[in-house]
Parts: structure tokens; C-alpha cells; sequence
């Protein structure tokens, strides 16, 4: 059942309607496809508010927590894994500026929550540290232990690391899924030490290409619970114990093939029909750089017990 929210940062019951929602009844029983990383359920959304407090922006009404966990913990997503080496690419270049930050840490201790299949944590290990995951869907939780990687079944609530564990904590697409984003950052503090780093990548409301595109932008979706702009995710860290030390944008790459059959979301024809030529052409395996400004990476570092 759909559930008004109140506003996650500063509290307040009072927010204005950004967007309306989109969601059909075809889209609510469409299974758990909607949850997958992979989902190209573009535009199709609960209806979107901003608090006229603190101007967070954010899904509600929408679903109960024990609903949307449900999904995660069952959802399989085998398409992630043919796209594998535009998420490899991606990860490379984007751990750079991570890997600059935390020098002087030698062998640093690492968390990837909603690791996923666990590619980042591949990438992190490949450089010396000592990675570790947590990872809410059974299916990719095994995927990354079949590769050989340390990722418990479960999410922060349930993980057993105890206070104090690591020296970096990752979110990579991530944030703008969870039911309260707040007590999230509240356990990521505690599993830090001192002066320890988190990074967070998510999409941006705040940069230019949203506002150009109001309801067309295309992370409208109906698994992304939260839409933060730099400010607001800077004031979230702030509350939390964190003070941001970096904010910038980070693209991706993505495979000329993946990104023919994202299109299909908007014309399955043409899609097919792109497709096809790609892969006779012996292209559909090119990796395309893409960086658009509205995904965003930031860094921040523990200053404060919480």
C-alpha cells in the first residue's frame, strides 16, 4: 500500500508536487523487472514532491519498506552481467579520484553497500585493499561470491560489522533507492573511523539537464525513491557526521549494444532493428563515454560521532 512520506532530512509534512505520477496499472503488477539495475522503465514514477522546508525531493506517496525490500532481495538481473565491461570501465575511472583521497592509508578497509554482482569490489582489490560488500538481492550476492568476493546477503541494518570496521565507505547508485537515506548515513558513520571516507555517486535534480528537461529527464523512475541535488546531499552528510570534501560530475560507459536495448523503453522496433546492425557490424561491443552532468560523485569525510 502507497504511504504519504514526510520529508527524510529536516522532518517537515509539507512539500508541493514536482511531478504526478505516471506509474499505470500494467506498470504496478509489472513484476519485479523494475527493481533490476537494468530496469528501462524510464518516466514511469510515483508521484514526485520537493519539502518547501529544506527543498528535498523525494517519491510519495509509495510503497511500504517491507514491500520495496522484498523486491530487492528477489530481484535477478542477468542483463547487468552481459554489460559487464561498461560497468568494469565505468568503475576504473571512477575509483581515481577515490584512490587520490585516500592516500596514506595503506591497504585501506572498504564497504560497497548494494555492491550488486560486485564489480567495484573486483576493481578495489585489484588495487591492494580490502574489500568487502553488502548486498540486499540473493541472486547478485552470489554472483559476486561465485567470483570470489566478501559480500554479505542483507543490508546495513542486518550486516554484522561491528563500529569502527573500515576506512572507506562506497554508495554507487545507491542512495536515491533507499526508504530512509538518513538512518542509512546514520550506520555508514558508525562503521567508520575517524576521519574515514564515504562516496557517493547518485543522479543530480539539481544540475542543468533536469531542469531543461522537467518530467522528460529519464532517472524519473519508479525504483528512485530520492532525487538529491548537491545541496541537499551535502546537508544530509552534514547531519550525519560528514563534512563533503569534493562534489563532481562522473559519467559512465556504457556498451553500444546495452544502450540499444535501454532504447527499446521508448521504440522496441527500432531497438531490435539497431541492434541487429550493430552486431553485424561487430560494434555492438564499443564502449561509449557518456556524461550528461546529472550524475554526480561526492566525497565526504567523518568528522562527528552520530
Amino acid at each position: 500500500m502507497s504511504e504519504p512520506i514526510a520529508c527524510n532530512l529536516c522532518g517537515a509534512n509539507e512539500s508541493r508536487l514536482l511531478f504526478p505520477e505516471t506509474l499505470s496499472r500494467d506498470d504496478r503488477s509489472g513484476g519485479l523487472e523494475r527493481y533490476r539495475c537494468t530496469s528501462s522503465g524510464y518516466g514511469r514514477h510515483h508521484a514526485i514532491v520537493q519539502c518547501q522546508r529544506c527543498g528535498l525531493v523525494y517519491a510519495s506517496p509509495r510503497d511500504g519498506e517491507d514491500s520495496i525490500r522484498q523486491s530487492y532481495e528477489a530481484v535477478v538481473d542477468e542483463l547487468y552481467i552481459e554489460e559487464r565491461r561498461g560497468r568494469v570501465l565505468t568503475f576504473e575511472r571512477n575509483f581515481r579520484p577515490l584512490q587520490a583521497l585516500a592516500q596514506g592509508i595503506p591497504h585501506p578497509r572498504l564497504l560497497d553497500v548494494g555492491c550488486y554482482a560486485g564489480i567495484f569490489l573486483e576493481i578495489a582489490a585489484q588495487h591492494g585493499w580490502d574489500a568487502w560488500g553488502v548486498e540486499p538481492s540473493v541472486w547478485a550476492a552470489d554472483e559476486a561470491r561465485r567470483r570470489g568476493l566478501r559480500v554479505f546477503t542483507g543490508t546495513l541494518a542486518t550486516a554484522p560489522f561491528p563500529r569502527r570496521a573500515f576506512d572507506v565507505v562506497t554508495l554507487w547508485d545507491v542512495i536515491e533507492h533507499f526508504t530512509d537515506p538518513k538512518a542509512e548515513m546514520q550506520r555508514i558513520n558508525r562503521l567508520l573511523v575517524p576521519g574515514g571516507l564515504v562516496c557517493i555517486h547518485t543522479i543530480d535534480i539539481g544540475s542543468l539537464l533536469p531542469r531543461l528537461l522537467g518530467p522528460r529527464w529519464p532517472w524519473l523512475m519508479e525504483m528512485h525513491l530520492y532525487y538529491f541535488s548537491r545541496r541537499t546531499l551535502a546537508r544530509l552528510l552534514e547531519v550525519t557526521g560528514f563534512q563533503v570534501v569534493q562534489q563532481l560530475p562522473q559519467g559512465r560507459y556504457l556498451l553500444l549494444d546495452y544502450l540499444l536495448t535501454q532504447l527499446g523503453a521508448v521504440s522496441p522496433t527500432a531497438s531490435q532493428l539497431l541492434r541487429h546492425a550493430a552486431r553485424r557490424l561487430g560494434i555492438g561491443q564499443w564502449p561509449i563515454s557518456i556524461n550528461l552532468g546529472d550524475l554526480c560523485t561526492t566525497f565526504a569525510r567523518k568528522v562527528a560521532e552520530v
